[in-house]
């Protein structure tokens, strides 16, 4: 189904609710200043220490809100100043020096300073580390204090891409003061400070009056969590919420369109959508049968029929917009045929029977029934787990007890994780570490590009996972909010430059 005939489709659906629209009109305001913004989640986070948690609602609560890195990932996907206001690197490579900003202090009063740098980056890379993204920090071999204004970085081999890792929530500036609280309590550099967490409702921050950089104009600002689309459509609908960045309910976009108390951006994300498999779980093993299974599932019908048509096919793990991305869609067209012939080679003839387990993202419980239904086709029969979000962290990315599961990576450039031991699709290629390796120590863009390139035809040769789509950021919001992110670079929501359009 085409966006085109989804809006008309759907005006005609919501020409008997005019009324009512109508009658909403004045829900949002148009003439008082405001000063808060509240905004909806699909997910609550697990906690709120970006540095100890895989869950992108983290970042989505206090990436560049509470918490900052020494760099930052600005809304073009571009690396920029936070922390360090400069950098510079050594003619070898091996040695990058960061200068800090002046007058910076934590939400507690805490000064911050150089100590506070070799601090964070020494526990993320700790050997006990808790760090969802370690990995980030494997090229670096000693954090040098200078001054305290001046944090050398050393290297044990070049990083073209430190300054780049070094931006990701899992890489942000906390104090060793307060480094052990801040899953419940929060405390950072940043132009918002924590208030309140009530559990499975909302989390609420404030403006921090003593922030080194220019004040942000929200005095305050809660963040709601609705996992139910149609819940998130009475709430927008209503005036209860006044943005929904990453909106669950992309059957309802052409109504908010049709709205001009509303602005809809669709947008990009990072967010590979696959269905991930299990590379060490029964038949999964074989990778005939996963090859099998790339060529029973339709991705455009699941496109169409799960996200409204909001989302862009693609082949591997790899962004669309990113100028390295290699095309592999036409590796594994729907060829159910051609499925049941890989089956049968496979030993597998008769098919095989599977657990299918979805967190609550409306992309993988919607899209777990319509894959459900291909794989039947070929003598796959799943059964559907539903699970909680805190549930599949457990279950699914820690315990690897699972064989079917879908899921979105919204971290940028994540890539490299298909080289992690032990990660959750136990995916294990000699080829695959080898070209990573050599990324790294790689700086010239265009030899980065082909590796990158390399590493993408080797994982879908393996067919480690299906890759369904690229998710869409369909976002949702008062046509007054100015200055929300319209594309999804990194998992946030930057409200340091948010304001309302009266104000």
């Amino acid at each position: 189904m085409h966006a085109k005939s989804l809006k008309s489709r759907l005006l005609c659906l919501a020409g008997g609710a005019a009324l009512v629209l109508a009658a909403l009109t004045g829900a949002h305001g148009s003439a008082e200043a405001k000063s808060s913004l509240s905004l909806g989640m699909v997910l609550e986070p697990p906690h709120l220490d970006a540095t100890a948690g895989a869950a992108a609602a983290i970042d989505e609560v206090v990436y560049q809100n509470i918490f900052q890195g020494l760099t930052r990932i600005g809304p073009d996907g571009s690396v920029q100043p936070s922390l360090a206001k400069s950098w510079d690197v050594s003619e070898d490579g091996m040695t990058y020096r960061f200068h800090l900003q002046k007058g910076v202090v934590f939400h507690d009063g805490t000064p911050f300073s150089a100590e506070d740098v070799k601090f964070s980056i020494d526990r993320a890379r700790a050997e006990g580390s808790v760090n969802a993204q370690k990995p980030l920090f494997a090229a670096i071999d000693e954090v040098v204090v200078v001054d305290p204004e001046t944090v050398d970085i050393k290297l044990t081999t070049p990083s073209g891409n430190l300054a780049y890792n070094l931006a990701w929530g899992d890489a942000v500036i906390v104090s060793p003061k307060s480094a052990e609280s801040n899953k419940t309590k929060p405390i950072g550099t940043g132009p918002f400070k924590f208030d309140r967490w009530m559990k499975g409702q909302e989390i609420r921050i404030s403006r921090f009056d003593g922030y080194w950089g220019d004040q942000p104009q929200l005095d305050k600002a809660s963040f709601r969590f609705i996992s139910d689309p149609n819940a998130a459509f009475a709430a927008m609908i209503s005036g209860d919420l006044d943005a929904f960045p990453t909106f669950s309910a992309p059957e309802t976009i052409a109504q908010f369109e049709a709205d001009p108390r509303f602005e809809v951006a669709i947008g990009t994300t990072e967010g590979e959508t696959i269905l991930a498999m299990n590379n060490t779980r029964g038949p999964l093993k074989n990778k005939m049968v996963r090859q099998a299974i790339s060529h029973a599932i339709n991705k455009q019908a699941l496109i169409d029929g799960a996200m409204f048509g909001l989302g862009t096919p693609i082949g591997t793990h790899f962004a669309p917009h990113h100028p390295a991305y290699n095309d592999l869609t036409g590796l594994y067209p729907y060829d159910p045929a051609k499925a049941k012939e890989l089956l049968a080679k496979a030993g597998y003839a008769d098919g095989f029977s599977a657990t299918l387990k979805l967190p609550p993202p409306t992309y993988a419980r919607r899209g777990g029934e319509l894959i459900a239904s291909d794989l039947k086709k070929v003598g796959i029969d799943l059964k559907i787990i539903p699970v909680e979000w805190a549930q599949w962290l457990s279950e699914v990315f820690k315990e690897t007890n699972y064989d079917f599961t879908i899921v979105s990576h919204v971290e940028p450039m994540d890539i490299g994780i298909y080289a992690r031991e032990k990660y959750y699709f136990n995916y294990n290629s000699d080829a695959f570490k080898n070209v990573i390796e050599e990324l790294n120590v790689t700086v010239d863009e265009e030899k980065r590009y082909e590796l990158l390139k390399q590493a993408q035809q080797i994982i879908s040769d393996d067919a480690v996972n299906v890759y369904l789509f690229q998710l869409a950021k369909s976002g949702v919001w008062n046509a007054n909010v100015k200055g929300l992110w319209r594309n999804s670079p990194t998992p946030g929501n930057d409200l340091s430059q948010v304001h309302w359009a009266n104000n």
